[in-house]
């Protein structure tokens, strides 16, 4: 009896995992312009996902990130995501958007704000940071502009710190590859 007991509660209070697919392909996900990201559209490109504030001292990184995104448009994919879970508000529709091509000329997708970081962290977010989905290690993102590479294949294949710039001769050498 309390084995049984114990399993039900376990099953009531683990963490559902139906939302999470097993595919990035199967990630489609609103795009802060009003539109759908349909990651299915990205086979057989890289794929460059980056949690992004609206305002920030890294906030540099966004003139690197579209550069690189230029650069290599043939081969690479970067899609940011809207977060505030470090308490730096993202802004709202067009404001964010508009902050983001005037300053920084920004032409990759962004998505709507996401929760990246505990009970509301976004499905893509739980398949990004979790080996048992990504199949490739745990992690955690630690703070904006943490940046997670996907093969062509939609497999994770690196994840980069915060403080590693979007032109850093690491990400270069790992879309080279």
């Amino acid at each position: 009896m309390k084995l049984t007991l114990f399993a039900l509660l376990l099953c009531f209070f683990a963490p559902a995992t139906q939302d999470v697919p097993a595919s990035i392909y199967d990630y489609k996900v609103a795009a802060l312009n009003g539109n759908d990201i349909d990651f299915s559209a990205f086979k057989g490109k890289k794929i460059l996902i980056v949690n992004a504030p609206w305002f920030n001292n890294y906030d540099p990184q966004y003139k690197e990130l579209n550069e690189l995104s230029k650069k290599y448009k043939d081969k690479l994919v970067v899609v940011g995501f809207l977060s505030d879970d470090f308490g730096i508000p993202p802004g709202a529709g067009k404001t964010a958007t508009e902050y983001r091509k005037k300053d920084y000329d920004v032409s990759f997708p962004i998505a709507a704000r996401v929760g990246i970081k505990g009970t509301s962290r976004a499905p893509i977010f739980m398949w990004l940071t979790e080996k048992q989905y990504n199949h490739f290690k745990d992690s955690e993102v630690k703070w904006n502009f943490q940046k997670y590479l996907l093969n062509e294949s939609g497999e994770l294949v690196a994840v980069f710190e915060p403080k590693v710039k979007a032109n850093d001769p690491s990400i270069i050498a790992a879309i080279e590859k």
